[in-house]
Parts: C-alpha cells; sequence; structure tokens
C-alpha cells in the first residue's frame, strides 16, 4: 500500500470526470470480473528511474491505493548483460522516495523455470521452434507492414526435434547467437510482432540473482503477460508503444491457458527539454556529458532528488498532467511550477549575496553589531524566526545599484531610498570607483526610526534588498543548474538538422546534374554542326567519337544518373552520425559561483541525508536551492532547484 492516500494530492476533488483507466477498473469491479484491485511496476534494472517512470508508479500504485488494492514491484530482470543490483537498489530506493511502499517485492528471475516450462508447454503444442537462422536473416525474412514476411526454413521441425533442441540450448551447447526460440504464429500477420516472434536466446553471461543457472534468457513478451498471470495481475497498466504487444500477450495467455491479466495502455510522458530514452540518458553519463546518474541537471528521480525537487511536488506533476490515450509534449514549466509551489511553502528564507559590492553605512556607531529579528517562512508561522547579525559594512548584490538608474530602478541609486529586509531604510548618497571606473563601495545613512516591525520615519521606500553583514558573512559555492537542452526536442532537431542537409545535399546534386546535361547537350550540338559543315573525310569518325563520348541511349544515361550512388547513401549516413541530441546539450546549464556570501545561520546547514536533503531553502530574490550531496562543514555547496520566476503560470494567463 501507498504511504500516502490520493487526496494528499489533491485529486479526489481535480480528477473529474474520471480517467479511462478508473471507468474500466470501477466497471470491473461493479461487473463481478474482478473481485480486487492488483497492479504492478515493473522496470527493467538497466538504468536509474527517470520522470517517466515517476508517472507510470504514480498511475499504478495511485489506482491501486484508490481502489483498496495491491501493487507489486517486479523487476523485469531476463538480460544479465545490461541490469545490476545497483540499479534495483536504487529503483527500490527511489519508488520508496516517491512515497509508495510496494505489497511484493518479486522478479522476472523468480520465474524462469515456469516460464522454461511454458516454453515446453508450446513446443508440445506446435506452437514454437527451434530457428537456427541468424538475427539478419530473422530481420529480412519478416516482410514488411505492407509485404508479408516468409517462413523460416526450420518452422516445420517437429514438436520433439524442438523439445531436444530447446533443452540442449539450456544445456549450454550452443554458441550465442546460434539458435532462437521462436512462437509459431503469423508470418502474415498485420501486427509485425505476431510474426513467429523469438521468445527465447542464447546469452552465455552470469545473471545478478541466479549466477551461471541460465544461459538462456525469455523476451520481454515471454516474461511480461505471464508473470502477470502468474500473479494474477489484475490490471496490467503499460505505456501506449506496448499497445502493439496486447495481441500477442493475450496470445500466450490463450494458448498458455492463463489467468486472463488484461493490459491497458496510456500515454507516456514526454517533456520539453528532455530526454526520456534510458540508452540515451546512459550515453550522457558515459560519455561524461553529466556527473553521473544523479547529476541535478538529468531527470532521473535521482538527479531530481539532488537537485532539490520533492516527492510531494513530483507527485502533484503526475496528478496535473492527467491518464490519457494519445501523447503529448508536456511543458517542463509544469514541473517547475509544482517544484516552486511546494518549495515556497516549506522552504526556511535565507539571504545570499552572489556578485557583492560593499555598503558603507556612514552614520552607524563604529564596531556596534545589532542581532535583528527575521521570520524562517512567512508560508509556516510554526517555522518561527532567526536572530541576523546587523553591522556597518555589508554586502548587497551588484546589480542593486546603478550610478545613474532609470525612473522605474526601485533599487540603490545616488539619492535613493531602500529597505534592508528586516532591518533600516537606508538613503544612498554617495559611491567610490576604483581606477578602472568600476564602483567598489556604496555609501548610505541609515534612518535609525525605520527598523522593520516599528518604523515611524515616514518614508516611502519601493524597493526591499538582500544583504549580508560582511563581517559575520559565511563563504559557500552555489551552483545553478538550469535545463540540459537548449532545444525543446533535441531528438527532433537533430533529425530535422540531418534531413535539410541531406535536403541540401540533393540540391546541389541537382543543379550539377543540369549543368552536366547542358554541358553535354552542347557537346552533341558542336557534333552536328561538324558533320553538317562536310568535313567529309574525318565526319564518320567525327561522329563515332561522338557516340563514345556521350551514351547513345539519353534516357539511359539520365536514368544512371538519377540513381542513388554508393556514395550518396554514403554521404546520407554520415549527415545522421554528423547531427545528434547531443549536440543541443546547453553548454549554459550549469554556472558555479564558487564564492557568494550567506548569513551566518547558513553555517549550521545539516548534511544531506542519503533520503534527500534535511532542510529545502529560498535564498530571498534568487531562487530554491538545497545542499548537494557533496557538500561539507567545510565547503557547502547548495544546487539551484529552480528560480523563483513562475513562468509556467505566466503562460497560462495568457492563453
Amino acid at each position: 500500500m501507498s504511504e500516502h492516500k490520493s487526496q494528499d494530492n489533491g485529486s479526489s476533488e481535480e480528477r473529474t470526470p474520471k480517467n479511462f483507466l478508473e471507468e474500466i477498473i470501477e466497471k470491473d469491479l461493479k461487473e463481478g470480473r474482478q473481485e480486487s484491485v492488483l497492479t504492478r511496476f515493473p522496470p527493467e534494472p538497466n538504468g536509474y528511474l527517470h520522470i517517466g517512470h515517476a508517472k507510470s508508479i504514480s498511475v499504478n500504485f495511485g489506482l491501486a491505493d484508490q481502489y483498496g488494492g495491491e501493487t507489486n514491484l517486479r523487476f523485469d530482470d531476463t538480460n544479465p548483460v545490461t541490469e545490476t543490483i545497483e540499479y534495483v537498489e536504487n529503483i527500490k530506493h527511489d519508488v520508496r522516495w516517491l512515497g509508495y511502499e510496494w505489497a511484493r517485492e518479486l522478479y522476472a528471475s523468480n520465474y524462469f523455470e515456469d516460464l522454461f516450462g511454458f516454453a515446453i508447454t508450446l513446443i508440445r503444442k506446435g506452437l514454437a521452434y527451434v530457428d537456427d537462422s541468424s538475427s539478419e536473416e530473422i530481420a529480412a525474412a519478416k516482410g514488411t507492414p505492407t509485404r508479408p514476411g516468409t517462413n523460416s526454413p526450420y518452422r516445420d521441425r517437429s514438436p520433439e526435434e524442438n523439445e531436444d533442441l530447446f533443452r540442449r540450448m539450456r544445456d549450454g551447447e550452443f554458441p550465442e547467437g546460434t539458435r532462437t526460440l521462436r512462437a509459431k504464429i503469423d508470418m502474415a500477420s498485420p501486427n509485425m510482432l505476431m510474426r513467429d516472434p523469438v521468445i527465447y536466446r542464447i546469452k552465455h553471461a552470469p545473471h545478478h540473482r541466479t549466477g551461471d543457472k541460465w544461459c538462456i534468457y525469455p523476451t520481454y513478451d515471454m516474461a511480461h503477460g505471464q508473470s502477470d498471470a502468474i500473479e494474477k495481475i489484475t490490471h496490467s497498466i503499460c505505456t501506449l508503444e506496448f499497445m502493439p504487444h496486447r495481441e500477442l500477450y493475450d496470445w500466450f495467455i490463450e494458448k498458455l491457458e492463463l489467468f486472463p491479466s488484461r493490459q491497458y495502455e496510456f500515454a507516456r510522458l514526454n517533456m520539453s527539454y528532455t530526454i526520456m530514452s534510458k540508452r540515451r540518458l546512459l550515453r550522457l553519463v558515459e560519455e561524461n556529458y553529466v556527473d553521473g546518474w544523479d547529476d541535478p541537471r538529468m531527470p532521473t528521480i535521482s538527479g531530481l532528488r539532488r537537485r532539490g525537487y520533492t516527492p510531494e511536488a513530483i507527485r502533484n506533476f503526475c496528478t496535473r498532467i492527467g491518464v490519457a490515450k494519445r501523447d503529448n509534449l508536456i511543458d517542463v514549466s509544469l514541473l517547475e511550477f509544482c517544484a516552486r509551489e511546494h518549495l515556497n511553502k516549506i522552504s526556511l528564507r535565507r539571504m545570499v549575496v552572489f556578485d557583492p559590492i560593499k555598503l558603507v553605512i556612514t552614520n552607524w556607531p563604529e564596531g556596534q553589531v545589532e542581532q535583528l529579528v527575521s521570520e524562517n517562512n512567512p508560508e509556516d508561522d510554526a517555522a518561527g524566526n532567526r536572530m541576523i547579525p546587523f553591522s556597518g559594512e555589508l554586502y548587497i548584490e551588484r546589480g542593486d545599484f546603478m550610478e545613474d538608474p532609470p525612473r522605474k530602478f526601485f533599487r540603490l541609486g545616488p539619492g535613493r531610498s531602500v529597505r534592508l529586509k528586516s532591518a533600516f531604510i537606508v538613503t544612498c548618497d554617495d559611491f567610490v570607483k576604483d581606477e578602472d571606473g568600476n564602483v567598489t563601495e556604496v555609501h548610505c545613512r541609515y534612518h535609525p526610526d525605520s527598523r522593520s516591525g516599528s518604523d515611524t520615519s515616514g518614508i516611502k521606500a519601493k524597493g526591499t534588498l538582500h544583504w549580508v553583514s560582511i563581517p559575520h558573512a559565511h563563504k559557500i559555492e552555489v551552483r545553478e543548474y538550469d535545463r540540459l537542452f537548449d532545444a525543446e526536442n533535441p531528438v527532433d532537431e537533430a533529425a530535422k538538422a540531418a534531413k535539410a542537409e541531406e535536403s541540401g545535399k540533393a540540391k546541389e546534386a541537382g543543379k550539377a546534374k543540369e549543368a552536366g546535361k547542358a554541358k553535354e547537350a552542347g557537346k552533341a550540338e558542336n557534333a552536328v554542326k561538324a558533320e553538317n559543315a562536310g568535313k567529309s573525310k574525318n565526319s564518320g569518325k567525327a561522329a563515332e567519337d561522338t557516340h563514345a563520348g556521350k551514351p547513345s541511349n539519353p534516357g539511359a544515361a539520365g536514368s544512371s544518373q538519377d540513381a542513388t550512388s554508393p556514395e550518396d547513401a554514403s554521404n546520407s549516413a554520415e549527415s545522421l552520425q554528423k547531427h545528434d541530441f547531443t549536440d543541443y546539450i546547453n553548454k549554459n546549464s550549469l554556472n558555479i559561483i564558487s564564492e557568494a556570501y550567506a548569513e551566518p545561520a547558513m553555517a549550521d546547514e545539516p548534511s544531506v541525508a542519503e533520503n534527500g536533503p534535511k532542510e529545502y531553502y529560498q535564498f530571498m530574490r534568487k531562487g530554491y536551492y538545497v545542499p548537494d550531496k557533496y557538500s561539507t562543514k567545510e565547503k557547502q555547496i547548495f544546487n539551484r532547484t529552480v528560480t523563483l520566476r513562475d513562468t509556467w503560470a505566466k503562460k497560462q494567463k495568457k492563453k
């Protein structure tokens, strides 16, 4: 069962009318097709979970929780080459961090003996055969969506021969890639997946749970539906790309006479400025574009946690985007909005100056330090207050002062007044420049009767600035993270770039072809003139030379030139290689401020726990921040989660 209820996300009122999965479950329960609800979340442990998986987790666990059911966590561990214990443990950690608890922890490898038995049953029924064809030969014989496939030459082996070969495959007699077990269905099926799919393959690799016990492993389609049936899953909920697999899912259940689990598909999460492919995410890690799977720019749950996203924000995001039947692209700014909405409620407010300039209070008593009271979180009275030291020398942001400010600049400038947060109103009287003309100090006088909370000065200050007392400033490192990609859909952009390049090459080739035709036409015209001029003795030779230099059949020449040459094909492949989603990595996705100055309360920041930050912070007028996992007492490092600006809400108002 989940550790939270559906209404914790505010979803009991918001999710109306019911989505199609809720309608299906309610109908099944009402009509008695199912007595209870049992779903499953079946990740393959070949990488870290990402925000797309968070949606699937939310759907599967959320629906079971909503209807008083349960959810199994089942690892689809059928490929020993790509799967590790590290991935298994991280997946479990992520699911629990999101606030969910599974009823049973299961593995497809739990069922390897059962699945082998199912394969033997299919063989004995004449519904599976051992194929000696190579993977290339199998692919070539599959046909196309508009052309049926051709039967394998091994398709009509007897059940006895197939069972003998399959058992010998299990015993390790054959090298990897030499034989597969295929379901015997229909090589002319309009569904390509029904054209005798491979259901077992040889892999001489140790498994993270079974060791060297097995050297044959079931494919996804062989393992998935049968595992559902063994566990008596009532609603097997997948994303839309698995819709073509449903026919095969049902075929196995029918032929093996198993518990009739049913597969349903919903739209997967596609998000702007984000990659959702584990294969591509692995490339980013392996090719050092990022600092591991939990780099704060990654869309992995680990990366989001390290960046400062809360489980509540992610669950709220999953609820808001809803459950649909058609794929669409979700704006990443909605996820950022959900983070701001929750962080605003829970974050402690702190003052941190990123780009400091010195502010001297000229009428402050020399050496005096006053402790001022400031609230920790105006959204939460229980958060209490803190004391901040105030002195005659402060740091403010360089951008908060201008020598000649415009009329609507509500910060500091000569003769202008501002309020210093939780302190006093100050008025700028002067400033100091260095020999290069850079402002190094701003000189102000403070108004003693303008203390925050008891202001009797009557001075109207339009702006409020954050600040830090220089003698008490605490140095920290700040890492400002932004979107990893600067293209809304990096994969699509790479494909468009490759297509555009090919189009350009085709245009150039067309121009060259036309120029060649014109040149050849000129040669032919000159030859005719020469012949007609009566160069009698040489005319026959001239005509012969002309035909030797130009094909006698112009149509044949055109056909030859119109055909795609091996060089053209090579250029096309080269274009695809030259354009890649990594071309669109945002070079400004990380900006490190090695020396920022924080109020002294930041020195007591607790270390990061395994389950994420213990505290979340709003650096006033900057954004939301959390300590990084590498942060120490000696060197504190803070990651920016999101900026303060609510871009998604502004877009919604414009609609």
